[in-house]
This record gives structure tokens, C-alpha cells and sequence, in this order.
């Protein structure tokens, strides 16, 4: 694992943990890195100074909690997407097309590229990117 310090173009800065470099190349090289802040797809490696620990302790509060409110907010609407709406992985451009073509109000989620968010968009389907990287369900 590989943390990154990130910044936008808006200059809003966080970190975010990476499988490795490479994961962290591919995922922004599909644009799939947002903003944690804002929600920009404009996200780049901020400059940032290795961590070198001079004593073993453990943390006052455990990583998965939130470091501050932005995070606590975050962290509360990944849980009511995934609580409320259906995910569908790769296929969330051809299943919002249908659903929309369809009248139907059901929530979901998943992913997709660029060229499918800018034909859903461009035909007036209703879509809206989240502020994390959806976790993948088994089907």
C-alpha cells in the first residue's frame, strides 16, 4: 500500500491509500479520482515529505475513523448509497439509460468512463459522480 497526498484544481489537498503506483497511475489515468472536497476529476500527486516514524505506539484513534468532518460526511453518504441504491457495476450507463428511458426512480450505482457519462449527459439522463470509488459487490 502507497499513501499519496492529492490535490485539485480548486488547491483543495487530502490523501488517499493506493494498492501501488501503478493502481494509483490507472485509476487516474480512467479519471476515476475525485476530489474529496469538492468532487473535481481534476486531481494530481501533491508534494509531500515522507513520514518516518521515531517510535512505535499505536494511534490515538483507529485509520478507519475519520480524520475530520469532511471525512465523517463522506463516509455517511458512501454508507446510504450503499444501504439505499443497487450496485451495477460496469453496466451503470446501459442500466441508468434504461431506467431513465424506462420513468423508473431506482437508485444505483457503478461505474463508467468518460465517453458514457458525456453521452448520458448529452441525452439527458439524470447522473451524478460520487466522491469515492465505488466498492466492488459480488453479483
Amino acid at each position: 500500500m502507497i499513501r499519496y497526498a492529492l490535490k485539485c484544481k480548486e488547491g483543495h489537498g487530502f490523501e488517499s491509500w493506493f494498492q501501488s503506483a501503478a493502481a494509483f497511475e490507472g485509476l487516474a489515468g480512467r479519471g476515476l479520482l475525485s476530489c474529496a472536497v469538492c468532487g473535481s476529476a481534476e486531481v494530481e500527486k501533491a508534494l509531500m515529505a515522507p513520514k518516518v516514524a521515531v517510535q512505535s505506539k499505536p494511534p490515538a484513534k483507529p485509520l478507519s475513523a475519520p480524520a475530520n468532518p469532511v471525512e465523517a460526511r463522506l463516509a455517511a453518504l458512501r454508507q446510504k448509497v450503499e444501504r439505499d441504491a443497487t450496485y451495477v457495476g460496469g453496466k451503470f450507463a446501459e442500466e441508468a439509460r434504461r431506467i431513465h428511458d424506462a420513468q423508473e426512480e431506482t437508485p444505483i450505482y457503478g461505474e463508467a468512463n468518460a465517453q458514457q457519462v458525456k453521452g448520458l449527459l448529452e441525452d439527458g439522463v439524470p447522473i451524478a459522480p460520487l466522491p469515492f470509488v465505488p466498492k466492488s459487490k459480488a453479483n
